[in-house]
Formats: C-alpha cells, sequence, structure tokens
C-alpha cells in the first residue's frame, strides 16, 4: 500500500513551514518564485498529489461538473461531450460522465452522484422516459447550475442550448419536396420531447407553405429505436395510397425505415425518399448513404458548458432564466434523398 504524501512531509523535507508550502503551491503572491519552483520540484518529486476533496471544502469549488447524456452509443452525445471536455479543460475543470439509458431511474441517481461529488454544476440531456422532470425542477430549487443540451423543456426555465429543431424539420421535408417527392411522411418521436415536438411541427410547416395538404395517416409514431421504425415501412406501405418519401426525427428511426423499407423491396431513392436528424458516424457508409441534418454537435457541448460556467460564477440561477443558445441546422445531402 502506498503512502500518500502530505503538505507536512514536503515542509519537513525542505524544512519550511507547512503554511510556506501550502501557499506556494497556491501561488501565493507573496512567496517569491524561488521558493515557488523549490516547492514543486520537491512535490514532483515526491509525488505529491492534491486533495481535491479538502480543496474543494475550503474553496466551495471543486472545479468538477456532472454530465448527463441518454446514451454513449449515440455517436451525437459523444460528439458533444467532446465539445464540452474541450471548453471544460481550457477552463480548469474535470467532468463525471453518466448515462440515463434513456431512464428516469437512472438519470436520478446520476444527480445524487452528482451533488455526492460536491459538483460546481450540471449539464443534461433530458432522458426518453422522463415526462416527470421534478428532479430537475428541484436541482433548480436549490440554485444548482444546471444547463439542458439537445432536449430541453421549456416549462422549467432552465437555460438550454440546442439546435433550431423546427427549422431542421422545415429543412429536411421542404428538401424532399424540392427533389419531386409527393406524398411526404414522417417518423415522429415522444412528443412530450421538445426536439420531437418541434420537428413535427417543422414538417407540417414546410407542406403547408408548399400547398401540400398533411395526411394524418403519414404520421408514424416511433420510440428513436431501429427496430420500431423498421415497423413504419410495414405500415407506410399497407396504407391505399402509400408515401413516396419520409422524414425521419432521427437518424436511427431513419436506418430502421430504410431497413424496412429495403426488406419490402423498396427502391430507395428511387421509390422512396429518406432524410433523418444528427448526422450520425453512419450515415455516409450505409447503403445508400443516409442524408440528415447537423446539429452542430461540439459547437453545442462548447456553448453548453460556456452557460453552464456564467451560472456557476453568478450563482444566481435567475440572472440566465430560459437563457437560451439556438444553433443553426445545416443540411448534409446524400444518396437518400436523390431522387433521379
Amino acid at each position: 500500500m502506498s503512502i500518500r504524501i502530505t503538505i507536512s512531509d514536503i515542509a519537513r523535507e525542505l524544512k519550511l513551514t507547512t503554511a510556506t508550502v501550502s501557499r506556494a503551491l497556491n501561488n501565493h503572491p507573496r512567496i517569491s518564485k524561488k521558493t515557488k519552483q523549490l516547492v514543486q520540484d520537491k512535490a514532483l518529486a515526491m509525488k505529491y498529489r492534491r486533495n481535491s476533496l479538502a480543496s474543494s471544502l475550503r474553496s466551495g469549488k471543486s472545479h468538477t461538473i456532472g454530465v448527463i447524456i441518454p446514451s454513449a452509443r449515440v455517436n451525437f452525445f459523444g460528439s458533444v461531450v467532446h465539445g464540452i471536455q474541450n471548453m471544460a479543460g481550457k477552463n480548469g475543470y474535470s467532468i463525471i460522465l453518466c448515462q440515463s439509458e434513456e431512464t428516469t431511474l437512472l438519470e436520478k441517481n446520476a444527480i445524487d452522484t452528482f451533488l455526492g461529488a460536491r459538483v460546481d454544476g450540471i449539464l443534461a440531456s433530458i432522458a426518453l422516459e422522463s415526462e416527470d422532470l421534478t428532479h430537475f425542477a428541484e436541482l433548480r430549487k436549490k440554485n444548482v447550475p444546471l444547463v439542458f443540451f439537445d432536449r430541453s423543456n421549456d416549462q422549467l426555465e432552465i437555460p438550454s442550448v440546442e439546435v433550431d429543431d423546427f427549422k431542421g424539420g422545415y429543412m429536411a421535408t421542404s428538401h424532399l419536396i424540392e427533389m419531386g417527392y409527393k406524398r411526404i411522411a414522417h417518423v415522429s418521436g415522444p412528443q412530450h420531447l421538445k426536439i420531437c415536438s418541434e420537428r413535427l411541427n417543422g414538417y407540417k410547416a414546410a407542406l403547408k407553405d408548399n400547398g401540400m395538404k398533411m395526411n394524418p395517416a403519414y404520421i408514424f409514431q416511433g420510440d428513436l429505436s431501429i427496430e420500431m421504425c423498421q415497423q413504419a415501412a410495414d405500415y407506410f406501405l399497407t396504407l391505399p395510397i402509400p408515401p413516396d418519401a419520409a422524414f425521419a426525427v432521427e437518424d436511427f428511426s431513419a436506418l430502421g425505415l430504410i431497413k424496412g423499407l429495403k426488406k419490402n423491396g423498396i427502391n430507395i431513392p428511387q421509390d422512396f425518399g429518406v432524410i433523418g436528424f444528427a448526422n450520425e458516424n453512419f450515415d455516409e457508409h450505409i447503403t445508400p448513404s443516409l442524408s440528415s441534418v447537423e446539429q452542430q454537435t461540439v459547437q453545442m457541448g462548447e456553448e453548453a458548458f460556456k452557460l453552464l460556467l456564467q451560472l456557476i460564477k453568478t450563482q444566481k440561477m435567475e440572472t440566465v432564466l430560459n437563457h437560451k443558445v439556438v444553433l443553426e441546422p445545416v443540411l448534409c445531402i446524400r444518396e437518400s434523398s436523390k431522387k433521379p
């Protein structure tokens, strides 16, 4: 078992007081450069490690933030975390990452873990299962710095960073119309998630603005899974007049739809066009390659951290209530929506 080196050990080796060593390690202006260098060199040689818990108790800051993502298996969230990590590192922060696996229970457990670790703030993307958001409302009541990213909720008045989902849905649907598709469907997601309801609204608005009547039968309620969205293909093809294209609420739903269409012998994009949302890594590697809407993921992570840092520094949630950073969606056109 290794022996933990303390400030007292360094002080004894250098024949200095513990107060002097402590101040030197904390870059105190009253300590000379020569002494600071002497102490830092000895600390390095003795493999001294700062007691971060004790330091956080003294300063009231842990310089750690908690991050909740629905799933690490989705590249979108990994890319957002990359952006968070970049900005956190530049500002001297570490992150604790937890997955909710789309469940409310694990989301609540993550919050308990973060509070136990005395994090300075929390970044979260709401789990699919979480319709009751009391656990987040409680954080706001306790004045715990909290920022949502991607999946947010306007009713809670919690700051957020998100893409313009309405505009993205509008752009995706308009693209299919421009390609010459006439009967455009939508594979939707749970409507308690704002991203799903906004993308659906964008789809409806694009149809209306292009003089196309929305057919309620052309909206398939999915659950963001590949498996269920394979069933969307079967459903659409059994309709008296099937659609000839679909905008899927996100890329895994689009992938499920494509698999289902292929199983039924449908040629994509000649007979059926498909576009998704998120621009996942697999999009350009499947056949046909998947058109999608890019969500500026790294920028989303960076902006979320910057907004959280603002909250941490002010310690007043009221100063940035309802503050929202909205990023521009970008169309990524590939083979799946290019009608010959």
